[in-house]
């Protein structure tokens, strides 16, 4: 395969937000690149991109997600530097994209999936169940807070947001007593030895759509992009991200509809979990089906017409 390579005099413009997490996973998918093609990182140049979810969330620190916007409060503007060509490739973490994509752009480059579990952070309690009745824990997830409240209703929850240091800060504050994380952002920023966590298992809180990987979108008619992407694609995690993110579009899921999912492989076999539940996790509705590879996405599509159909109208009403 014959691949044009960035100009050493114009470096490939990667995009993406500015947050120490987000950095990491551009840094990651230059590096892949960079190696993929034996270039120096000087043909390549981050570009940090303010977007409107970062600008409200910080004004906004104690108000939910929901009442500030919707998932593309995270990626418009990165959006709107793809397409006016300001930067070549954008990197996002997938747990935050809309299941389509502006007309003109393309997601279809995943680098390999990290740890896709939640973590239980908490400088006292061991886990969900050692809480003290009544405890006080922060989220910003309506998933996991519906999760929570669904095995532990005598629980309180606030709303928690910031970097894992702001977080850490407010444990030690006395904020909250315990609050999640994810086990993949931990992971790439280095900091497992650092926060005392416990990683909980799928069987007790099934993880949100795509966590634990990282996309790259391009504008659809950039062949030559879509040549250099192709070299860093992961195909299995693309393969599972096609099933959950089928399954979330099916439920027309987005940032208030608490929603989990998560797809494995086993050889050419899928199994794919999926949850939906009362925002006030007073009701969890689940189901699980296994099939081929291929057929990730009809699975998808079909467990989420199911869970619907158990769920009947009003289930996602805010409670």
């Amino acid at each position: 395969m014959t691949v044009t390579l960035p100009d050493p005099t114009k470096p490939m413009k990667i995009g993406t937000r500015g947050s120490p997490l987000a950095l990491a996973q551009a840094y990651e998918t230059r590096d892949r690149l960079a190696i993929a093609f034996g270039l120096p990182e000087t043909a390549f140049e981050i570009v940090v991109i303010k977007t409107t979810g970062d600008d409200r969330a910080m004004i906004a620190a104690d108000r939910p997600l929901k009442e500030i916007g919707n998932k593309g409060l995270f990626t418009r503007e990165i959006e709107d530097q793809l397409m006016n060509g300001l930067i070549d490739i954008a990197v996002h973490s997938m747990k935050d994209m809309p299941t389509e994509q502006p007309p003109g752009l393309t997601l279809d480059c995943y680098l390999p999936r990290e740890d896709t579990r939640d973590a239980f952070v908490s400088l006292g309690s061991g886990g969900i169940h050692d809480l003290p009745e009544g405890a006080v824990v922060g989220t910003s997830s309506l998933r996991r807070k519906a999760q929570l409240l669904n095995r532990r209703p005598d629980l309180q929850v606030v709303e928690f947001r910031g970097n894992v240091q702001t977080r850490l800060a407010k444990l030690r504050d006395g904020v909250a007593e315990a609050t999640f994380l994810a086990m993949a952002g931990l992971t790439r920023l280095g900091m497992l030895p650092e926060v005392p966590h416990g990683a909980i298992a799928p069987e007790d809180m099934l993880p949100a759509i795509a966590q634990g990987a990282i996309g790259i979108e391009r504008r659809a008619h950039d062949d030559a992009t879509a040549e250099m992407l192709t070299a860093i694609h992961h195909g299995p995690t693309g393969q599972r991200l096609a099933a959950e993110r089928a399954f979330l579009a099916e439920l027309d899921g987005s940032c208030e509809t608490p929603i989990a999912g998560l797809a494995e492989l086993d050889g050419d076999t899928m199994r794919l979990r999926g949850e939906v539940l009362r925002t006030n996790g007073s009701e969890a509705l689940s189901d699980e089906m296994s099939g081929p590879v291929a057929d990730g996405p009809d699975m998808g599509r079909e467990m989420a017409r199911k869970l619907l159909e158990r769920a009947g109208p009003g289930f996602f009403d805010w409670h």
